[in-house]
């Protein structure tokens, strides 16, 4: 009786075991590196100072005039200045743009 029982409750985990793996599949393959995504980006966008160049999520490009607490003043050539929220720079476009300077 007691093997019985042993072996209802093993075949029970047994069950569970895909979905368990399922999860830490989707874990590491998901939500794992969108979190180091946007750590990173985060740590981009307060080393950003006056006169970096960046590029927004709009393909704007520009060079940043002033920095504020939430948002960047950024020249778009010609003297034309828009202020863009600090969230609305591309971390990728705006690297290679600093970096092919």
């Amino acid at each position: 009786m007691n093997t019985v029982m042993l072996q209802a409750a093993g075949g029970g985990l047994m069950s569970f075991l895909p979905m368990i793996l399922i999860v830490v599949v989707f874990y590491f393959f998901m939500i794992r590196p969108q979190m180091k995504k946007q750590k990173d980006h985060k740590k981009y966008i307060e080393e950003l100072d006056v006169n970096s160049k960046i590029v927004t999520t709009a393909g704007i490009h520009g060079r940043i005039v002033e920095v504020s607490e939430s948002t960047f003043l950024v020249d778009v050539g010609s003297g034309v200045r828009i202020r863009f929220d600090k969230s609305a720079v591309a971390l990728d476009a705006s690297k290679a743009a600093n970096t092919a300077a």
